[in-house]
């Protein structure tokens, strides 16, 4: 049987489609790319995905986000220098697409932060809509949780994670673009399923590295080797 070939960008030792060093207006030399390279194996998706930049509501969001990725750079003598951290390129991209009504999706676990970053782009001019996980206050029971499975023992009343309440609750605001703030693994995918109105992560969850997983590839040669083989 002949197996399936698929695109496998994160192995590919070309990136052609970078076009490193290329003058404008000279595009990639195609030929060069890998057997595996989605522009040989779906030319048809990629094309139907160009087609999408039409429109010209998307083609300009894209091109303020291409904006926004230049402006997180500075030239200087010695070279290209970042100098903008998430939360900055945040309160600059939704003020370049003109929003003014922000919804905050946030874990409780990270209230602190919430608040933290509520002040922040409330004092920049935004309206703030937040709503924690928690929201609905809905026993862990609903979703069939045994008592040996809960994080607080077994006599512990624990209120389940609601993102699905968060996605409506911010969808029946109004608010111009959503703000995921530390959900968990599976809440979060949730959340984008519900969410109805354009959304960006500022931060996801990890409750050992600070919030920071890359941080477990970065050390996965020393600290974090058990995570190149199989996870329990």
């Amino acid at each position: 049987m002949t197996r399936e070939r698929y695109p496998t960008c994160a192995r590919c030792p070309t990136r052609v489609c970078e076009n490193r060093g290329g003058r404008a207006g000279d595009g990639p030399d195609i030929s060069k790319a890998p057997a595996f390279c989605p522009m040989k194996l779906m030319p048809e998706e990629l094309g139907c995905a160009l087609a999408e930049y039409d429109d010209p509501g998307l083609k300009e969001f894209a091109r303020l986000a291409s904006v926004q990725e230049f402006q997180c750079y500075e030239r200087l003598p010695d070279g290209l220098r970042t100098k903008l951290p998430r939360i900055e390129e945040l309160i600059q991209f939704a003020r370049k697409c003109g929003y003014q009504k922000l919804g905050l999706a946030h874990c409780g676990g990270l209230f602190r932060e919430a608040v933290m970053l509520t002040e922040i782009l409330e004092s920049n001019g935004f309206e703030v809509v937040s709503v924690q996980c928690k929201t609905g206050a809905v026993p862990k029971e609903r979703l069939g949780i045994r008592p040996e499975e809960k994080i607080g023992g077994p006599e512990a009343w624990e209120t389940m994670c609601n993102p699905i309440a968060q996605a409506m609750v911010i969808n029946h605001a109004g608010v111009d673009m959503a703000v995921m703030l530390g959900l968990c693994i599976g809440h979060d995918t949730l959340f984008i399923k519900y969410c109805a109105v354009p959304l960006t992560v500022l931060a996801v969850k990890d409750r050992v590295l600070g919030h920071n997983p890359l941080a477990a590839l970065y050390l996965s040669d020393t600290y974090y080797h058990r995570q190149t083989g199989k996870i329990d």
